[in-house]
């Protein structure tokens, strides 16, 4: 990162700088260095994000209204890269980026008020029910259905390949609500578990 920033951006990068300084502990740098993908066990992402959600500071691109830290796009890129330098571990993207987001735009007061402080916090731990047998992540091929029953939805079908299943506590998946929708219609939907 070039050192040419304003003097405010300078000092919120020594910000940075002095909150991993005082927070990440050299188990979870260490953690992060062997990392081998994006997504880390949760044994070790989850400490982090508890840490940072203390600090407001797990959900940099979320609104100050449901738990962000209001920082325009120069702070987020220097939070990211002082984390990616410090090494800090990676937060699972399934609750903080892929379903709160949604649930910030379409879900009722009652969802956002339940939801989105479990996710902030880590206490909701998230997978991702995409692919099924025999049709992977084609939304074309979505066989798994879900039918209202009330205020609710049962769902008949299977899901495979659930990033971070083994560790979840819910799951977000594609459905298809439309029981006679021709494959290429739009008949897919989001569940959430």
């Amino acid at each position: 990162m070039t050192n040419d920033l304003d003097p405010a951006l300078s000092a919120f990068r020594n910000e940075v700088r002095a909150f991993l300084a005082n927070h990440l502990t050299e188990d979870l740098r260490r953690a992060a260095r062997r990392a081998t993908s994006v997504f880390i066990e949760p044994a070790v992402s989850l400490p982090w994000q508890r840490i940072l959600a203390a600090q407001g500071l797990a959900a940099p691109d979320w609104p100050v209204e449901y738990g962000g830290p209001g920082w325009n796009d120069m702070q987020k890129y220097i939070f990211a890269a002082e984390c990616a330098a410090a090494p800090a571990p990676n937060l699972a993207p399934m609750g903080l980026k892929m379903v709160a987001p949604v649930i910030m735009h379409y879900g009722s007061d009652a969802q956002k008020a339940h939801y989105l402080p479990r996710i902030l916090s880590g206490e909701d731990y998230w997978c991702q029910g995409f692919s099924e047998p025999g049709a992977g992540s084609d939304l074309a091929s979505l066989r798994l259905r879900a039918e209202r029953d009330g205020d609710d939805y049962v769902l008949n079908g299977s899901k495979i390949w659930t990033t971070h299943a083994h560790f979840a506590n819910r799951m977000f998946c594609l459905v298809r609500t439309l029981p006679r929708a021709s494959r290429r219609r739009g008949s897919a939907s989001c569940c959430l578990i």
